[in-house]
This record gives C-alpha cells, sequence and structure tokens, in this order.
C-alpha cells in the first residue's frame, strides 16, 4: 500500500494509506453514518465530486457483488473513499471481489488510517469542504495550490458525466433475499423517469409499484414528453436523484417548468425535489454538512416518524409553502423532507424512500405514485 496525502481547504494537511487508485483527485468531502450498505453508498450517481467519509470503522469487510450496484453502468462516481480500516480480505457467501479492485478498476481514490472520528467531527463543527488527495504529490504547498485552482462542485454540473446516453426501459423490481433474485411484477402504467443520476433501487421500487418506466437522459426535451403523456403512451413523470448544486441546472429547471405546465403527474426524490422548489422560483439553499446517512428520524403529515436514508447538501427553502404543503419534517434540525404542491398532482420528498442501504419505511409513497399516474 502507497502512502496519500490529503489537504482541506481549512488548512488541514494529513498522511494516510492508500488502498484504491493512484493519482491525484480533488472534490467536497462529506460524512456517512450508515452502518451498512458501503458498496450501495460508493456506486450512488449523486456522490458523484465527492469524497465520501465513512463513520462505521470497519469497511471492505463483505466485499463487492454484481448485484449491490446503485447505478446500472457499475461504475463508482465519487471522488474517492475514506475509511479508519480497510479490510482487505473480504468474507461473505455473496462476495465477488474486494473494494479494493473496485476502486482501482474505476480510477477511485481509497484512503484508510484516517480518524475518521476526528474528520465527522471537523465536518460537523465547520461544514462540508473542499479537499485534494494525491498518490503522487506530498507537499504541502503545492496541494494547496491544486485544490485553490480547482473548480468548486457549485461550479460543475455533474449531470451530464451520470445521466444515460439513450433512453431505456427498466422492468424489473425489487431484490428478494429469501431467493437472491430480483423480482419481476406485472405493471399496468407505464412512466417516463428523468434520469440526473438516478438510483437502481429508485427504479425497482417504481416497478414494483406496477409502473413500467422508461428512463430518459437528463436533457430530454419537455416536449418530447408531455407528447408522450398527451397520447396517453405514459400517465406521469418522476424526477430522479443526482449530484451536485441544483441551481447549476438551467436546463432541467427549463425543462421542469414546461412539465408543470402540462399538468402531467409528477413524483420527485432529492434532486428532482428541489428542481420542482427551483422551478416554482423558490431557489434552494446549502445546508452546513448536510444529510448522509440510514437513520435520520422524519415525522410525515400524520405525526408518524419514519427513519430515512438520506444524501443531500441542498434543501427547499421555507418560503415553499406559499405554493405548497409540508407533508414531512426533518426531525434533527426542522428542515423540509417533503411537500405537495397546491391544486396539482404533484408531490416529492428529500429522503431516499427506496432506501438501499437503510430503512425502508417510508416505501409507501411509490405506491403513492402509482395512484395518482394516469
Amino acid at each position: 500500500m502507497k502512502k496519500v496525502y490529503l489537504y482541506f481547504e481549512n488548512g488541514l494537511f494529513l498522511e494516510a494509506t492508500s488502498f484504491g487508485a493512484e493519482g491525484t483527485a480533488f472534490g467536497e468531502v462529506v460524512f456517512n453514518t450508515s452502518l451498512t450498505g458501503y458498496q450501495e453508498i460508493i456506486t450512488d450517481p449523486s456522490y458523484a465530486g465527492q469524497f465520501i467519509t465513512f463513520t462505521m470503522p470497519e469497511i471492505g469487510n463483505v466485499g463487492i457483488n454484481s448485484e449491490d450496484f446503485e447505478n446500472l453502468k457499475e461504475s463508482v462516481y465519487c471522488k474517492g473513499v475514506i475509511v479508519r480500516n480497510y479490510q482487505a480480505r473480504p468474507s461473505n457467501f455473496r462476495s465477488e471481489g474486494s473494494l479494493e479492485e473496485l476502486l482501482k478498476s474505476n480510477g477511485t481514490i481509497g484512503i484508510c488510517d484516517v480518524d475518521t472520528r476526528y474528520l465527522t467531527k471537523m465536518l460537523r463543527d465547520q461544514g462540508a469542504m473542499e479537499m485534494v488527495a494525491s498518490t503522487e504529490i506530498s507537499d504541502k504547498e503545492e496541494l494547496a495550490k491544486i485544490l485553490a485552482s480547482s473548480p468548486k462542485i457549485a461550479e460543475i454540473n455533474y449531470i451530464k458525466e451520470v445521466t444515460t446516453k439513450e433512453p431505456y426501459t427498466h422492468s424489473v423490481g425489487k431484490y428478494d433475499a429469501r431467493t437472491f433474485e430480483y423480482t419481476k411484477p406485472t405493471t399496468t402504467k407505464k412512466i417516463v423517469a428523468y434520469d440526473f443520476g438516478i438510483k437502481r433501487n429508485i427504479l425497482n421500487e417504481l416497478v414494483t409499484a406496477g409502473l413500467e418506466v422508461e428512463v430518459v437522459p437528463a436533457d430530454t426535451s419537455a416536449e418530447v414528453v408531455i407528447e408522450k403523456f398527451n397520447s396517453g403512451e405514459i400517465g406521469g413523470v418522476f424526477l430522479s436523484n443526482g449530484p451536485g448544486d441544483p441551481l447549476v441546472l438551467e436546463e432541467q429547471k427549463a425543462i421542469t417548468q414546461k412539465l408543470l405546465d402540462a399538468d402531467i403527474p409528477i413524483f420527485a426524490i432529492c434532486l428532482g425535489h428541489q428542481m420542482l422548489s427551483i422551478a416554482h422560483g423558490f431557489n434552494t439553499y446549502k445546508l452546513k454538512f448536510g444529510h448522509h446517512g440510514g437513520n435520520h428520524p422524519v415525522q410525515n403529515s400524520e405525526g408518524k416518524v419514519e427513519i430515512t436514508a438520506q444524501n443531500h447538501n441542498y434543501n427547499v427553502p421555507e418560503s415553499i409553502t406559499e405554493v405548497a404543503e409540508v407533508t414531512h419534517v426533518n426531525l434533527f434540525d426542522n428542515t423540509i423532507e417533503g411537500i405537495k404542491y397546491k391544486n396539482k398532482e404533484v408531490f416529492s420528498v428529500q429522503h431516499h424512500p427506496e432506501a438501499s442501504p437503510g430503512p425502508h419505511e417510508s416505501a409507501y409513497v411509490f405506491k403513492e405514485f402509482a395512484s395518482r399516474v394516469k
């Protein structure tokens, strides 16, 4: 294993051990509090442009397998992974390879032998920040210059990197842990899903709810989708999760506004949830260190508390109540987690009801959307 050197924008300089690809990479550092599911987290396209710091100290112990990727390309889009202890010899009956092999094949830096508790407390107190990591450069001043000249995550459109290039149909349901296979439910309605970086299990849950899903690139014109709706080919639209600052996505904002004007039933998660707010004229804002984990309590409009999976750095403003009703609230910081727009068949959630990893208490929203699809 080689040494890897880390320089943070607050001036912190660390030496650690590398277990992934060699090279130099820059990005934003966040921490994730999930206890399980590191493969699903690492392969979630929403982490494009970020280094993931795991609070769980032991990572790599169950290896990697072909069924748990959260994108159909089986790729890694994050900039790097930071862990306390990396287990190089996985032991699990489903394992088909190691995390190190996955990172190397994707050119992703792996970093271990770091006090991740310290990093997590630093990010909690000072907020998410930019960082550069290198197995090639050990000079602090040189790394500082690289970081200073690198574009910030809020300046980069990562949607272009993670979205599908061609439309495709998804017809597979959620994973059955009893048979170790993905189910193939019967579908009775059809929707279009905009791929801003869509997670595989979101597609699985939509299909399980009875919806055939046509997945389209993020720049697909609204006119094409509206024509599909007007002709009866589809009965609704889904706007997916994705990486980066939503305020950068001017093209997607314009598309969303046109879809709203067409009165199509719309459901959105995470970035899609934010795009709906922006399209209504209510710009998002950045949280101090974001919400990333599988154990966040959210209270719904019925007063019930759901333990949810989360992965976002941006949030919709309180002023959204001018055009929408709040349906879900985060009990950690009282930020908005779900809304239903007034006089429209449009609703969205900020958290991840599909989990993967995480609890499944919020999965009912997929059935709710299916009931609204024409």
